[in-house]
């Protein structure tokens, strides 16, 4: 019976992940997203939604991103439960709390003494989208607006795109407070790199396991 149960955790088919499988993309998803964090930060670049909102906080008052990251998304896990069930839920808030964690410890990990803002936006956007897709591919997310966007959608009929877009546009607005209109201008690159990733390589008729 114990071996019985033991396979079941580790067997996946074409259309369904194993909880290894879940697991294991959850634990690679969040630790990318640390390294692409890690990068924007040592750039000094802000990011969209609930990231540049901790980003935001952190520049502001130099309280830790993985903390302020992990305190801004608290309030979206009900509408993640409302909107996408337990399983995203759970799984989102595991990658959430796994990427708040390790962001407090990769600073004494990985020594990042100098990146430029080009850089930091090209590649954090980069390894941030690739994190991303690992969630994705698994039925999680690192939270954020998009989940309170598809929530207004459906209560008030407003686009959820253009509410992401105003809410984005407003981080950006804020950002002016912390950050000069150089870096400002590469976080915009990083964002556009982010999102570019993720609209040609997420598209859910290619991939179909859950």
């Amino acid at each position: 019976m114990a071996s019985n149960a033991f396979a079941g955790l580790l067997n996946s088919s074409a259309d369904r992940h194993s909880l290894f499988d879940d697991a294991q993309g959850i634990v690679a998803g969040s630790m990318l997203a640390v390294l692409g964090v890690t990068l924007l930060s040592g750039a000094g670049l802000l990011a969209g939604g609930t990231a540049g909102l901790a980003f935001l906080a952190h520049y502001a008052t130099g309280i830790s991103f993985g903390l302020c990251f992990f305190a801004v998304n608290l309030p979206f896990y009900y509408l993640a439960f409302r909107r996408m069930g337990p399983a995203f839920t759970i799984k989102t808030f595991v990658a959430i709390g796994l990427t708040s964690i390790l962001s407090e410890f990769a600073p004494a990990f990985i020594g990042v003494t100098h990146v430029h803002p080009v850089a930091g936006a090209l590649f954090g956007g980069l390894v941030i989208a690739a994190g991303m897709l690992a969630l994705f591919r698994h039925r999680a997310s690192l939270g954020g607006i998009g989940i309170l966007a598809l929530y207004i959608q459906d209560r008030l009929g407003w686009r959820a795109g253009l509410f992401q877009l105003g809410f984005d546009c407003l981080i950006l607005a804020l950002s002016f407070l912390v950050a000069s209109p150089f870096i400002i201008a590469c976080s915009v690159l990083g964002a556009v790199v982010l999102n570019l990733t993720l609209a040609v390589n997420h598209r859910k008729d290619r991939y179909i396991a859950m």
